[in-house]
């Protein structure tokens, strides 16, 4: 019996609280006025709509001034990246040209996105380039490309292959790379009974 009616006096001073509440902090529910704002006007907070924020970044050009300075093993490495429109997968496609004023930075357009990449070094032999600005990221494998966004953690464009490229994924498919798992040099086990 004393928990039915601890029950139902909880029921009822929720919402007496809650109306308390309400009546004391004005019908916009806000708990406080800012501190700063000492003009007595309401302050409205507005909300930029992505593809706003998308156009606006579209059209605010690239800056060319980094203080990024390349290795010559950088160097190197950008003489091997594949330059000129390349066709991706569901029909898209990557534009990518050498800056003629700056050796071994490249400029990446996708979707109509720009994009101010150079080499960064990488551990596992692929070539990469790197958008610090826009954190984006272009990793260039012997059979295929791929545009990432490392802000976003996806794929903007996959399966991006220029012609030789094309090349390389035909030949895989010809003569398939060995499995980690197969040694090429083990004999073969013997059958137990």
């Amino acid at each position: 019996m004393k928990t039915i009616a601890l029950i139902a006096a909880a029921a009822l001073a929720l919402p007496m609280a809650a109306m308390a509440q309400t009546s004391s902090t004005g019908s916009t529910g806000s708990a406080a006025k800012p501190a700063a704002n000492t003009t007595g006007k309401k302050v409205v907070q507005k909300v930029v709509p992505k593809r706003i924020i998308k156009r606006v970044e579209e059209a605010k050009p690239i800056s060319e001034e980094t203080d990024v300075t390349l290795s010559e093993q950088d160097l190197k490495v950008a003489e091997t990246i594949l330059t000129g429109t390349i066709k991706c997968e569901l029909g898209a496609s990557v534009n990518i040209e050498a800056d003629p004023k700056k050796p071994g930075f490249f400029t990446l357009t996708h979707a109509g996105v720009k994009y101010r990449l150079h080499p960064v070094s990488s551990r596992t032999g692929a070539v990469r380039l790197e958008d610090p600005v826009r954190e984006a990221m272009w990793l260039q494998l012997g059979n295929k490309s791929m545009l990432m966004s490392q802000k976003q953690g996806l794929r903007l464009a996959d399966e991006c292959q220029a012609a030789k490229q094309l090349e390389v994924a035909e030949d895989m498919k010809k003569n398939p790379p060995k499995s980690l798992f197969e040694s090429g040099d083990a004999a073969p086990t013997a059958k137990t009974q």
